[in-house]
């Protein structure tokens, strides 16, 4: 993270026209890549994949994730389908992180199953490019894992209150959980894991998108991380998840702010040493 002043052009808002400052959350975006084009059929267990085309070329480094095929396919025309997606998958030998396997998934398209179906085909075994998919001063949803703690008490996990010192049997417990003594109902607040869960924020704004990697990096690079090498985005606030792990964004699906009217002039990001 870092944090930037930019020129409030809220039209409602307290501040505008005014410099303000705010912790921004720097993504490093290398492009995606697209292996496969995969079709599904709805059966009456749900919907099953029926057919698939892989690119004609995909990175080595893919063999590390899955298994490739051997063979040259055949790109037949598959005509009865319900639905399609495409398979993507991350470059994270073009950043400074060391890692090499890369993350695969799949993304939905949307339109008409022809519109579809022609956007698949052009982008197979092409990149895919986050200024191609997003734009500055839209919303986006971020999915992530966020930190793992491991096996945490109650007041770690919950924020349960401590006892006083000359409380009886616990000073960290939950209380009075109720007359169930061998359930344990998911609302009473026991230890257990912390972390390393799936979460998603919901409408953080982008508000910066670059491909000048050297009008962000600080000097010693960012801890526990290292320089940005690649297109990178802004986003305003936090997200979850350790410097190195992937975060995934979509659309926002209940967006409930207005757009920015017109984008925000960053003034000034900070490049000074995180140390």
């Amino acid at each position: 993270m870092t944090h930037i002043t930019f020129i409030d052009n809220n039209p409602n808002s307290l501040t505008k026209g005014k410099e303000i400052s705010c912790p921004v959350t720097v993504i490093e975006s290398p492009p995606l890549k697209t292996a496969s084009i995969r079709f599904y059929k709805q059966t009456s267990y749900g919907l099953k994949i029926c057919s698939e085309i892989f690119a004609e070329k995909v990175d080595k480094e893919l063999g590390r994730k899955i298994v490739l095929p051997k063979k040259k396919a055949v790109s037949k025309e598959v005509t009865e389908y319900d639905d399609l997606r495409i398979l993507v998958y991350t470059q994270p030998k073009l950043t400074g992180i060391g890692k090499k396997k890369p993350e695969i998934f799949e993304v939905a398209l949307s339109g008409s199953k022809e519109d579809q179906l022609t956007l698949a085909k052009e982008s197979l075994g092409k990149e895919i490019d986050v200024s191609s998919v997003f734009k500055e001063t839209q919303l986006v949803d971020v999915h992530a894992v966020s930190k793992g703690k491991g096996f945490q008490g109650t007041v770690k996990r919950f924020g349960v209150s401590i006892r006083g010192r000359k409380s009886e049997k616990t000073k960290r417990g939950p209380g009075n959980v109720g007359p169930w003594t061998g359930a344990k109902m998911w609302r009473v607040p026991y230890a257990g894991q912390t972390g390393y869960h799936t979460r998603t924020e919901y409408n953080k704004l982008l508000l910066k998108i670059s491909t000048k990697p050297e009008e962000i990096n600080p000097k010693g690079g960012f801890l526990h991380y290292g320089f940005v090498k690649n297109p990178y985005i802004l986003l305003k606030g936090t997200v979850p998840g350790p410097a190195k792990r992937m975060i995934r964004f979509n659309q926002p699906i209940r967006a409930t702010k207005k757009l920015l009217s017109e984008k925000p002039e960053i003034v000034y990001i900070s490049q000074e040493s995180k140390q």
